[in-house]
């Protein structure tokens, strides 16, 4: 099913609105409107700016105007608490002007308990909320009346979590409320979506693409994309673009109100630092990024929303759509790593569908040049990152199928033919549904002695044979809704002044390495460590040097489609001319010293440096999959007796070092890497433990919270990791310790592009040997001893370090 044809006509009220402001309806606000009168589900694509929540929300406007409305009627999930709270505010005008009898409101993590208990006996008409706050209120008994009337739901920014897990949960959610509502239509909304038809199919239910509308949104104007050049070289090393803050701080001043975007939390602390020491004229600059306290992001949200910033520096936190109608321009610090990040990053500028959003990407290396231009010019063939589904985590499973059973007592057949609706889950078999609900009641084979993992009781069986299911005890429905929740964050204290204000969080390994005195730049602050209170980090202000919190995660990843245009660039001359000068110098060095690789090979270089053998892999295949690789190349070079003392990686390259020479390449790239030495590094490393920890909160194993009192995360550590070590060795097919390994293997190590690169590997690889370092490899070689350079000065030390590289590299 395509767009469909704009037939149905809005009610008056609504036309009279459109036309007294002067707007027209759009072709996609009209084709959502046919398509949900037509009783059809719809999935509509459209740039920022465009009026996509507006159309999402015109058939419950319509149905308003043309009567009144009883109870719940339209849910609105979003991927963000802030961008519940931002629609219900955007929401108010239509609503007023039109003069319609409808109420909105929010539930999210931060609503108070007794508006949620009074929401669920006397709902609005339109309820904003997330996934997870969509699943707590489906675990009560009053959910099938709650939602028995529910006429729609409306999905905004369908990509941000689809093919994830809270997209698992949110599909999950979806076929228990199409089964207690069989009418409700689905409407999804999204800027960035490569494969609609995969969308179409998630949306479903049972996966009935042929039921989702397919909606396209009128064409806006083309962003207005620019790459900012230094004033002097394009670095060599780097990643943060900080040598460009000046710069950053004279668009700021020629703009009404800048948005600067940040890949992580650190960077923004950093590039904020840096933009108040340029900042000559005091402008009004904030910070926000999932790390502050809530109420600081709101304060800074409400500022922005007034008009009272110049800029604003962020990470994803603002990827999605917050709108401020006023932001006129959009930088990006650092290569943006895919064209629909770049593009939903871009679209937070201007908001209007006929005007170009305006943007400057401030690449900070060489290599991360040429992928700002790839961005640029996969931008203008409207080319998106791909889009990945895959089936559902058996962890969320688990989660979904404790929530149900806390609503009411369950038939496993029943329940099973309601999740087999969920595309992520439509292939589940019976045997694997069963092992899931035999997990929840009682833990498993290893562990069912134990009482408090007996959260299920059989209560009979149906005339098919079919189990039938009841929560064990009242506590267990308690433990659940303290406790569900897909995100599982790494350990974390609260920083506080002594006054008890809370400024936000950092990561417990971070503060564990802060004694009192030492100093850290926090929210804006430059703050001195008083003392460490159990879950809290007491500070207070200081104007003393400080250094960056860090935090722990997966970067993000190079997309596929980026790291393709970049080996093209690198192969074809004629693109040469497009960047700076001592770029092409590069390039051009690089080919009479060694090669640039064709598009399709593995180039792999080796050469010694001060008693030391380098050997460099350039496989493009983004900073995630090469950790994984390097750990398992410098593991096989160990076992060779190459004496390997190390490796580093950046998105474009591998480099591992040791102290003898690497003559066969092609014998360390070999594809049974994977089957040998993968296994037993992820098995034997922390990466399965940490996986194991987080399938274990989500599937219910291990609690995060008590009633009146909140695990640290040393003690759920603790606690997972004594589990994973009896399951190991007593049940080591249990199905958390499966959902863990399929955790580690995607999304830990990357193992799809790592089993990519090997596939092509032997066909592919040229290997050249040389007397000293390429220009190419320079980028990644600067990186070695990173990790000892003290936080907040890393990216001069890196300048440094690589004056001699470059002299050697480039020299005569």
């Amino acid at each position: 099913m395509t767009t469909p044809a704009t037939g149905a006509p809005l009610p008056a009220a609504i036309a009279d609105w459109f036309a007294g402001r002067g707007w027209r309806v759009r072709d996609h606000q009209a084709a959502m409107f046919t398509a949900d009168r037509a009783g059809d589900h719809a999935l509509l694509v459209a740039s920022t700016g465009a009026g996509k929540t507006l159309a999402g929300f015109l058939p419950t406007l319509a149905d308003a105007a043309e009567g009144p409305i009883e109870g719940l009627h339209t849910l609105y999930i979003s991927p963000l608490k802030a961008l519940a709270v931002d629609i219900q505010r955007n929401l108010k005008a239509p609503i007023d002007e039109i003069g319609l009898s409808l109420t909105v409101e929010t539930r999210t993590g931060d609503t108070p308990s007794d508006r949620k208990a009074r929401q669920r006996v006397r709902p609005p008409n339109i309820l904003l909320t997330t996934p997870e706050s969509l699943s707590l209120m489906l675990s009560h008994e009053d959910s099938f009346t709650l939602f028995a009337g529910l006429k729609r739901v409306v999905i905004d920014e369908v990509h941000a979590f689809a093919t994830q897990k809270r997209g698992d949960l949110l599909a999950l959610s979806l076929a228990r409320l199409q089964r207690i509502a069989p009418d409700m239509r689905r409407a999804a909304l999204s800027a960035t979506v490569a494969d609609a038809d995969g969308y179409r199919a998630w949306i479903a239910p049972y996966g009935d693409i042929d039921s989702v509308a397919l909606v396209l949104g009128e064409k806006g104007a083309d962003p207005d994309i620019d790459i900012l050049l230094p004033l002097g070289r394009v670095p060599w090393g780097g990643h943060s673009g900080r040598y460009a803050a000046p710069q950053v701080m004279e668009l700021i001043a020629d703009n009404r109100t800048t948005l600067v975007f940040c890949n992580t939390r650190s960077l923004a602390e950093l590039i904020f630092q840096d933009l108040w020491k340029a900042n000559d004229q005091g402008l009004p600059i904030g910070i926000h990024h999932g790390s502050l306290a809530v109420e600081a992001r709101r304060k800074v949200e409400a500022a922005m929303a007034r008009g009272e910033l110049r800029a604003l520096v962020a990470t994803a936190s603002l990827d999605l759509g917050v709108d401020w109608g006023d932001i006129d321009c959009v930088v990006q610090m650092g290569a943006p790593k895919g064209s629909s990040r770049l593009l939903q990053r871009i679209g937070r500028a201007n908001h209007r569908l006929d005007e170009p959003s305006k943007a400057i990407l401030v690449p900070g290396n060489r290599f991360e040049y040429l992928e700002a231009q790839a961005a640029l010019d996969a931008v203008e063939a409207d080319e998106r990152d791909p889009d990945i589904f895959r089936p559902g985590g058996l962890d969320v499973l688990a989660q979904h199928i404790m929530a149900m059973a806390c609503a009411a007592p369950f038939s496993e057949a029943d329940l099973l033919e309601e999740v087999q609706a969920a595309l992520p889950y439509s292939a589940l078999t019976p045997a694997a549904f069963g092992r899931i609900v035999d997990f929840i009641r009682d833990g498993g084979y290893a562990l069912k002695s134990y009482d408090r993992f007996k959260r299920l009781t059989q209560e009979g069986t149906d005339e098919d044979g079919s189990r039938r299911w009841r929560v064990s005890h009242p506590r267990f429905v308690t433990q659940h809704r303290m406790n569900a929740g897909i995100i599982v964050d790494a350990a974390t204290l609260d920083v506080r002044f002594k006054n008890g204000r809370k400024l936000g969080t950092v990561e417990e390994y971070f503060a564990a390495s802060l004694s009192p005195g030492d100093t850290f730049f926090f929210s804006g602050l430059s703050l001195e460590v008083e003392r460490i209170k159990d879950t809290d980090l007491i500070v207070r202000a200081t104007s003393r040097p400080a250094r960056i919190p860090t935090y722990v995660g997966a970067r993000m990843p190079l997309s596929t489609n980026l790291a393709a245009r970049v080996r093209e660039f690198l192969f074809d001359r004629s693109q040469w001319r497009r960047f700076p000068g001592d770029v092409q110098e590069w390039l051009s060095v690089q080919s009479d010293r060694s090669v640039l690789p064709e598009p399709g090979q593995l180039l792999v270089e080796t050469f010694p440096r001060e008693g030391r053998h380098y050997m460099v892999a350039y496989s493009f295949e983004g900073w995630n999959a090469h950790q994984s690789l390097g750990m398992l190349i410098t593991k096989r070079m160990e076992k060779r007796g190459l004496k390997p003392l190390g490796f580093v990686s950046n998105d474009y390259a591998l480099a591992c070092y040791g102290l003898e020479p690497v003559t066969d390449p092609a014998a360390l790239f070999s594809k049974d890497i994977l089957r040998d030495e993968f296994t037993d590094w992820v098995q034997q490393s922390a990466l399965l433990k940490r996986a194991f920890r987080e399938v274990s909160v989500i599937g219910g194993l291990v609690e995060r919270q008590h009633p009146g009192r909140r695990k640290t995360g040393k003690q759920v550590t603790f606690s997972t990791d004594l589990i994973y070590d009896v399951l190991r060795k007593y049940e080591p097919d249990h199905v958390l310790l499966e959902a863990a390994w399929a955790d580690a293997r995607a999304r830990l190590t990357d193992v799809g592009r790592l089993g990519d690169l090997l596939d092509r590997a032997a066909a592919t690889m040229l290997h050249i040997d040389l007397d000293r370092v390429s220009p190419l490899a320079v980028p990644v070689l600067v990186l070695i001893g990173r990790e000892t350079v003290a936080t907040g000065t890393a990216d001069d030390a890196l300048i440094a370090e690589a004056e001699a590289l470059v002299a050697e590299a480039m020299g005569d």
